[in-house]
């Protein structure tokens, strides 16, 4: 009898053992990435580890998010005049990327600061009467440059269980729009009628409607094509479904109902902006759990990328954003997008976006790449993340929840990245959208966090030594 043969090694090998009639078995073995041995073994060897995350991954599945309010930003997050939220970890005027500053611009029109966007730059350069911040740092994400200032409305997600909330602003459509970099005076008057009209509309349909629940919306638009990323027309859908009713019958204005209905109707990625809050507010239950390896935030401001990680509190361990590759809009290519941008990334976070390409086949004509690519994306996630989420499953895997809970040790020792679908921004501020693709973050990230982890877990170690 032949003895089976286990290869972890190059496949002509195994396929010279397999020539030869004997059995051999194919693992997909790769080395740790350089530098992480020591940190990968002394976090492996902790004690505190498997329950910290059981406990991290049982605490984002158990969090529901219901649409509970509409608000504008100086009321659901407290922003004040002058003050700015962004995508991805803090940064200054000075690194700004280009969609960024455009963004930044085009919000400082819309609150009256400045009366054109080119002043606008001599506000933010100066830096006395602004003030910068992350978007999560309000607990709240932008998708994009992800540009929040007081007068923008806002969705207001709640955990009924906790009370705890996230927010996240209304979603402008594709193009030339102010989260991708656009300040034309189109894109003002966009964002002005939403804060004049659509803002208040759904407020009173929210309010005198059921609360929606965005968590059960996610897992049906799963098995109807959809993976809550850059494919979100099905989720889109079921909100006008539950909402529309309360709309019309909110007494408003019958025109500007009809007009709020097209604009929803019209704006397939209408529904990303409570699909991210609703990822944000699972995540976040997660944050703040001693010896849990789990991501909890993947973000991008458009320079740096940034991860946070549920047993390492608020700190940020960044690195470069990278630029996608994908396809491009009209006679736009390469040299034209900027790096990556944008807090929607929290998406992938929670396993969805790129972590639930097999559910949405479709996704790979917006974002370039073939089905059995986004087959093999879910699959490969799996050998990254802590468990599945039985609430969102993947019908073509036989109905198997979605990869969930990025852990940063077996980041570290597989090699495999995080698989990220994402819009590209043009890297000169008011061009707006310039195409879509697939991105990765910047593997440096990951050894940080772990050594973060690993410094952490021999000081905890210390502590429980007698002196």
């Amino acid at each position: 009898m032949t003895e089976p043969v286990v290869s972890v090694g190059v496949d002509l090998l195994a396929q010279a053992v397999a020539d030869q009639a004997a059995p051999v078995t194919r693992v997909d073995w790769r080395p740790p990435m350089p530098g992480t041995e020591d940190d990968l073994a002394t976090v492996a060897l902790d004690p505190v580890r498997p329950e910290a995350d059981a406990r991290a991954l049982e605490r984002m599945l158990g969090v529901q998010a219901l649409l509970v309010d509409v608000l504008p930003a100086h009321e659901a997050v407290g922003l004040e005049r002058g003050e700015f939220m962004h995508a991805g970890p803090p940064i200054s005027w000075d690194r700004a990327s280009g969609p960024l500053r455009g963004a930044l611009m085009g919000g400082a029109v819309l609150e009256g600061l400045v009366d054109t966007p080119e002043e606008a730059e001599a506000l933010f350069e100066g830096g006395l009467h602004v003030r910068l911040e992350p978007c999560h740092h309000r607990r709240a994400v932008g998708p994009m440059a992800g540009v929040v200032s007081p007068g923008m409305w806002m969705f207001v997600l709640e955990d009924p269980a906790t009370g705890a909330r996230t927010h996240c602003t209304l979603n402008e459509g594709l193009g030339k729009v102010l989260r991708y970099g656009a300040y034309s005076p189109a894109v003002i008057e966009r964002l002005r009628w939403m804060g004049d009209v659509l803002g208040p509309l759904l407020q009173r349909a929210v309010r005198s409607a059921d609360p929606v629940d965005v968590t059960a919306i996610l897992g049906q638009m799963l098995q109807m094509g959809d993976e809550a990323h850059n494919r979100n027309r099905a989720g889109t859908l079921m909100l006008l479904r539950d909402l529309g009713p309360a709309l019309v019958a909110s007494g408003a204005d019958a025109r500007d109902v009809a007009e709020a209905l097209g604009f929803v109707g019209g704006n397939d990625h209408f529904f990303l902006n409570l699909a991210m809050p609703a990822c944000k507010l699972a995540l976040d239950a997660a944050r703040g759990i001693d010896g849990s390896t789990m991501v909890v935030a993947m973000s991008r401001n458009g320079t740096d990328f940034g991860i946070q990680v549920a047993g390492t509190g608020d700190e940020w361990f960044t690195g470069p954003a990278q630029v996608a590759d994908g396809l491009y809009l009209g006679d736009f290519g390469p040299d034209d997008a900027n790096p990556d941008i944008g807090d929607s990334a929290i998406t992938e976070t929670a396993g969805l976006g790129g972590f639930a390409m097999a559910t949405a086949p479709a996704i790979v004509r917006f974002v370039g790449g073939s089905v059995p690519d986004a087959l093999a994306t879910t699959r490969r996630m799996r050998e990254i993340t802590l468990g599945e989420n039985p609430r969102w499953s993947v019908p073509v895997l036989e109905f198997a929840g979605v990869p969930t809970g990025i852990d940063v040790s077996k980041v570290c020792r597989t090699g495999i990245l995080p698989q990220i679908n994402t819009g590209m921004a043009g890297k000169v501020a008011g061009v707006g959208q310039v195409g879509a693709g697939l991105v990765t973050p910047p593997e440096e990230i990951f050894p940080k966090a772990l050594a973060r982890l690993a410094e952490l877990t021999r000081g905890r170690a210390a502590a429980r030594t007698p002196a």
